[in-house]
């Protein structure tokens, strides 16, 4: 049966169809990682033309509190602060801001917060504050309205002339993230983990910023109750592109993309230096998740690594990174995910990049091409000192496999060795079998080796790593000699004598 094709959907009025109230619900399960909903609302700041920004772990002794961003922007007034709590109210932007969908403050805190209390104050105006709690949102889009009394004692506790102080101060009650109980050094250990992944994440998304010098971050801890400041540093700026010596003579080069939706995109693309060990280099990823484009948006980078569907990754091109500066118009070439967190690219920036080329007629393909042999001739000159090994795998951590593929050339065609816990007789501390290439720990020493800390599949990588380091060569062989066994006998010895001294100082401690 064939009708006539409409090309247009005929219809017959339309009625309003007001979100559900379960879509504050929604809104903060989009996956926010924790650095990335912090990074979002330190973007808020930066719109706001803050100089300086606090990100304050607040404790009461072992146990985590509250998380607080206070900046001192130009603040906002009661009306302005109403627009800020709505989502998608807010939608006039500055052309350079950082801020887009109206939504990053809401969804980013209550991914990870049961309440966000938001309080401002501008020059001109007193003090105002509006509180976000799940529960209460969840059923009817209720947001409380602060008492202005504690707004103003909170804008007053970092404020040090607080008549002519502004800014805002964004409060996490509820973190999820937060230790449950912070007795053993849970909360210490919990700490040290976050706020050293927070600083990395930080300074590298934010390192045009940082690298201003009107412009700072700081991370600090304190005791409520006793005022005591565990922790106040600065996060310094990593620079992806911060590499002491071009890792090619040539580069770095400037290539040029023609988009017929976008007009032409600039391209920068570098060479990072064989074998480094900077945080600048390391902080993203994978071996194969660093390489690739680096987009940034407004001077914030928005994504670290990947090649968009161009070619895929590989670790011959673990050098190669290439920094654009997205346009600053709309198109519908470069689509910005809500989190600020990638960027989706059309199948016509890959065109592009085939014939995309610098001013002496290089070609982007070529780019590719040397920033790959760079690698080789690197990998052939450690190779003259270094033998090849078999290759970790599982149980191993990420970074730890990337490092030694990095530093050590493989054995072709050979199954990883893989490490992991099980119960075995406690005259031993690792047992291990060449058959399926494993090398087995002992589960009875694991809580000791681990201090108390949760277990997981890559835990306790320093140990793993050093018995790596010690056994790798023994698998190369189908079976141990007589000088090969005596050292597995002193090594289990000395092991499991260090273990139990592990174990006896866990229930002294206790």
């Amino acid at each position: 049966m064939t009708t006539d094709w409409q090309f247009d959907v005929p219809t017959a009025g339309s009625k309003r169809l007001p979100p559900d109230a379960r879509y504050m619900e929604a809104l903060s399960s989009q996956g926010y990682g924790f650095e990335v909903a912090v990074a979002d609302l330190v973007d808020n700041s930066i719109d706001a033309g803050a100089k300086d920004v606090v990100i304050h772990f607040l404790r009461d002794g072992d146990q985590l509190v509250s998380l607080l961003v206070v900046d001192d922007g130009k603040g906002m007034t009661d009306e302005e602060l109403d627009i800020a709590m709505t989502v998608g109210g807010r939608r006039d932007y500055a052309e350079n801001a950082l801020g887009m969908f109206g939504t990053g403050l809401k969804s980013a805190s209550l991914s990870h917060a049961s309440s966000v209390t938001v309080v401002s104050t501008t020059k001109r105006t007193r003090a105002t504050g509006r509180r976000w709690l799940m529960e209460r949102a969840v059923a009817g889009f209720e947001c409380d309205i602060v008492e202005p009394s504690y707004a103003q004692a909170l804008v007053d506790r970092y404020a040090e002339r607080p008549i002519v102080w502004q800014g805002t101060v964004i409060r996490w009650d509820g973190v999820k993230d937060f230790p449950k109980h912070g007795g053993g050094g849970q909360t210490d250990r919990y700490l040290q983990r976050t706020i050293n992944k927070l600083g990395l994440h930080l300074g590298l998304y934010l390192h045009r910023f940082l690298a201003r010098p009107d412009f700072n971050i700081t991370i600090a801890v304190e005791d409520v109750r006793t005022g005591t400041v565990y922790l106040d540093f600065g996060v310094e700026p990593l620079d992806p592109f911060g590499y002491p010596v071009s890792g090619h003579p040539e580069y770095p080069r400037r290539f040029r993309a023609a988009l017929t939706s976008a007009g032409e995109v600039s391209l920068s693309a570098h060479v990072w230096t064989p074998k480094s060990n900077l945080d600048e280099y390391k902080a993203v990823g994978s071996v194969t998740e660093r390489q690739g484009f680096y987009f940034y948006r407004h001077d914030r980078l928005v994504q670290a690594g990947g090649w968009n569907n161009f070619r895929q990754p590989e670790q011959h091109l673990s050098l190669a990174r290439v920094a654009i500066d997205l346009p600053g118009t709309a198109n519908d070439v470069f689509r910005l995910t809500v989190k600020k967190a990638g960027v989706e690219t059309s199948p016509e920036f890959s065109a592009a990049l085939e014939s995309a080329a610098d001013a002496d007629g290089r070609t982007f393909l070529d780019y590719l091409t040397e920033a790959d042999g760079v690698y080789r001739d690197a990998r052939k000159r450690a190779g003259t000192t270094r033998r090849a090994v078999i290759p970790p795998g599982k149980g191993f951590d990420p970074t730890v496999r990337e490092t030694i593929a990095d530093e050590l050339p493989t054995i072709p065609h050979e199954e990883p060795i893989s490490i992991r816990w099980q119960k075995l007789d406690n005259s031993l501390f690792f047992d291990i079998d060449r058959g399926i290439r494993t090398i087995t720990l002992n589960q009875h020493y694991r809580t000791a080796i681990l201090g108390g800390r949760r277990g997981g599949l890559n835990d306790a990588p320093l140990l793993k790593s050093l018995l790596y380091i010690l056994l790798n060569q023994v698998f190369e062989k189908e079976y141990s000699g007589s000088r090969e066994k005596d050292n597995l006998q002193l090594w289990q010895s000395i092991l499991v004598s260090a273990a139990r001294a592990e174990l006896d100082k866990v229930v002294d401690d206790d």
